[in-house]
């Protein structure tokens, strides 16, 4: 019953996101919707981690296997994308390079930015004690 219970929680908060997205009319897909409406839940406490954790990670674990019908897909309109696979072939390796580079950065210039905000700890000198 408990996994009834977390996957109709995470099942509402995308119904929810669907509602998002027929009433804002913007280009953004109902499923980021209704991440960012879990996302905002998780962290306000309206729905605690507990509530979802064990179907998250089954859907987690189960990723791999909702691509099927995505590469079905693909492969069923292949005489549409043929004459397009070698500039988005092309498109997706500058891609993928680029955001690894602007991720490494961004994630090095954020730890060494939290490296030098770390307040120091104050040492006395030596021979500054009591000494008897």
């Amino acid at each position: 019953m408990k996994y009834v219970k977390q996957v109709l929680i995470i099942l509402g908060i995308s119904l929810f996101g669907e509602v998002l997205k027929f009433g804002l009319s913007l280009p953004i897909p109902a499923s980021i919707y209704g991440m960012a409406v879990l996302f905002i839940c998780l962290m306000t406490g309206i729905v605690k981690l507990d509530d979802v954790r064990e179907a998250g990670k089954f859907l987690i674990d189960i990723m791999p296997m909702l691509f099927i019908p995505a590469g079905v897909g693909l492969m069923d309109s292949w005489k549409t994308l043929q004459p397009v696979v070698l500039p988005m072939c092309i498109i997706t390796v500058i891609t993928i390079f680029t955001v690894m580079l602007v991720t490494g950065r961004l994630s090095q210039w954020i730890i060494r930015k939290g490296n030098t905000q770390k307040p120091e700890t104050e040492t006395a000198p030596a021979g500054s004690g009591c000494e008897s």
